[in-house]
């Protein structure tokens, strides 16, 4: 009998990094590998990396040392580096020449040729570099070992073509090439059947879906088909860019049934002159106007952002105008980083950078205007019922239980395994900036 060959994965970075570790570890599956927890049992250990910030990638090489260890114990162990990052030349040498245990080096456009990669390594003992430049079309379906039997991914839309100045994503995930409508719809219907009860669409800027395919469809027209997967109880997307928010998608948000209330919308900057310099296409005016239209078609609708602050060239004055911003949309939640120059964008090769300890400052005044909203909204919260997809233990306690509601805030319940996969009816309780406690006031629905 074959001895039994383990495999790790370790993801840095967004959805679609995590999504494209389900694949890695399906087609790690159909080679007959199983999944381990333990590092110290894995025959394969990848790491699936990040570009976008400059903290990500120092985690990268901390964790290729550390691996070290193992190499020496397992000489026969395969360790592999995959991702955004393998895509750009720096990183690439460094870790060829510097970390001499690393057997394998792919990128973000042949994740699917892993299987002969790592045969190649299992047959010849050498190393392997194989990064493509460009994407060639579609990458394949490809198997997926997914977390969760109640939520999954599906990809839309691979690359972007938005060339913001501070962001690296475009020359590492290629230009946009949209799936076919009724491949997406047939993933979807065999995730239904499977019991998958709520799928996330990604990509880069979903909205620009279709634009580049010979059929005539568009972002709005695919909700609207796999709102009619019988099964699918919860549809939600991401992410949503501003200048291609149309009236066609608010209009499908507001009335298919499935789509979730919840829209993250990133504005980045809260000033027009920011905007214009991060090639963002939209000003100050027209994000605020997209976003009160959203509020008043949607009150309950939950909106969510992402920001960067400290882009070059910032003033005190354009970060104020980000500021009141928040003060007048006052969004549900709001993701914030400072400003990471990546080499090869634009933006990394300014003069005018802005001082990290004026950066890290900006930051807190940020943090804490938008926390102090978000538990106020959450306030409003108290008493009202929320439908909820229980998730299972909460990280912090496994006594207690979590969830999201549709508008993609977590809640805790008491523990209650056999609801796990289920959307049930909480009342909640209390709440803070983040978070919401609640009980159950019902039988499962769903």
């Amino acid at each position: 009998m074959d001895k039994v060959k383990y495999y790790h994965i370790i993801t840095y970075g967004c959805q679609m990094n995590e999504h494209d570790s389900e694949k890695l570890a399906g087609m790690l599956e159909n080679m007959n590998y199983k999944y381990t927890d333990q590092l110290e049992k894995a025959d394969i250990i990848l790491l699936n990396t990040c570009i976008i910030r400059e903290n990500a990638e120092l985690k990268v090489f901390g964790k290729l040392g550390e691996l070290k260890r193992y190499k020496r114990k397992n000489p026969n162990l395969i360790i592999g580096v995959g991702g955004c990052m393998m895509q750009q030349d720096q990183p690439v040498d460094e870790i060829y020449k510097k970390y001499r245990h690393v057997d394998l080096i792919f990128g973000t456009h042949n994740i699917h040729h892993l299987p002969e990669l790592i045969n190649k390594i299992e047959k010849n003992r050498e190393r392997v570099v194989e990064v493509w430049d460009e994407a060639d079309g579609l990458i394949p379906d490809l198997p997926s070992q997914r977390e969760s039997d109640y939520s999954a991914w599906i990809s839309i839309i691979q690359g972007c073509d938005n060339f913001c100045t501070y962001c690296i994503v475009p020359y590492v995930r290629g230009r946009e090439r949209s799936r076919p409508l009724k491949s997406i719809v047939k993933e979807a219907e065999k995730l239904a059947e499977d019991g998958v009860k709520e799928i996330t669409l990604l990509g880069q800027n979903v909205n620009s879906y279709g634009n580049d395919l010979k059929e005539k469809v568009d972002f709005p027209l695919l909700l609207e088909a796999l709102n009619k997967v019988g099964k699918l109880k919860r549809i939600r997307f991401m992410t949503s860019h501003p200048r291609d928010f149309s009236d066609s998608l608010l209009e499908k948000i507001k009335n298919l049934d499935k789509v979730v209330n919840h829209i993250h919308l990133p504005v980045q900057s809260g000033s027009t002159k920011v905007l214009k310099e991060m090639n963002r296409g939209y000003s100050r005016e027209y994000y605020i106007e997209t976003v009160k239209k959203i509020q008043a078609e949607i009150p309950e609708a939950a909106v969510s952002t992402d920001f960067i602050v400290g882009f070059p060239g910032e003033k005190e004055e354009d970060f104020e105008q980000t500021l009141e911003l928040v003060k007048e949309l006052r969004f549900d939640m709001a993701y914030t980083f400072i400003y990471s120059p990546r080499s090869g964008t634009p933006a990394s090769r300014r003069e005018d950078q802005v001082a990290d300890k004026v950066k890290k400052e900006r930051l807190n005044r940020l943090m804490e205007l938008q926390n102090k909203i978000s538990y106020e909204k959450n306030q409003n919260l108290l008493g009202t019922i929320q439908k909820v997809l229980v998730t299972g233990p909460s990280s912090s306690d496994e006594n207690v239980y979590q969830g999201r509601t549709e508008t993609n805030k977590i809640c805790f319940i008491d523990k209650r395994p056999d609801l796990i996969g289920k959307i049930v009816e909480v009342k909640i309780n209390s709440a803070k900036s983040w978070t919401l406690n609640g009980t159950l006031i019902n039988r499962v629905k769903i």
